[in-house]
C-alpha cells in the first residue's frame, strides 16, 4: 500500500511539473524584436503601466509597490541605468519586485522564444532598454 501511495505521489508531482513547464513557455507572446514599444506593452505594461508610471492593471495584485520607470533616469543623478536595466530584463540581477529568477525576467522568456539565438535575444534587450529610456521623465 505504501509503495502505491509514492507512486501516485511522484506521478502527480510529475504532471504538475510538466504543466508548469507548458504554462511557463506559453505565457509570452511574440513580438518584433525590432519594436521596443511593441515589446514593453506585451511584456512590462500589465506591471509598469501603458507610460511607465507603475499603475499597470497588475500593480496592485503586486507585494511590492511597481517601480515608475519614468523616474529611472532621476533616480540615478540624471543618467539613465541602462546597463542596470538590461540585466534586469536579462534576469542577471535580483530584482525583488520581480521575485525570484524564475519569475517575469524576460531573458530565459526571449532565448526560448528566439530558439536561443542570442542576436535576437540582444537585440530584444537593447530595444526594450531603448523605449523605456524613452519614458523618462524630462
Amino acid at each position: 500500500m505504501r509503495r502505491i501511495t509514492i507512486v501516485i505521489t511522484l506521478a502527480i508531482l510529475f504532471a504538475a511539473s510538466a504543466l508548469a513547464q507548458k504554462i511557463q513557455k506559453q505565457s509570452a507572446p511574440y513580438t518584433s524584436p525590432t519594436s521596443g514599444k511593441a515589446m514593453y506593452m506585451a511584456y512590462c505594461a500589465s506591471c509598469h503601466g501603458a507610460d511607465g508610471v507603475g499603475d499597470g492593471p497588475a500593480a496592485s495584485a503586486m507585494a511590492k509597490k511597481t517601480t515608475d520607470l519614468r523616474k529611472l533616469a532621476a533616480d540615478h543623478n540624471g543618467v539613465f541605468p541602462a546597463d542596470h536595466v538590461a540585466a534586469v530584463i536579462r534576469g542577471d540581477v535580483n530584482a525583488p519586485s520581480h521575485g525570484s529568477k524564475d519569475m517575469p525576467v524576460w531573458g530565459p522568456v526571449f532565448l526560448r522564444m528566439d530558439l536561443a539565438h542570442q542576436g535576437e535575444v540582444a537585440l530584444r534587450i537593447k530595444n526594450l532598454t531603448e523605449y523605456i529610456r524613452s519614458l523618462q521623465i524630462k
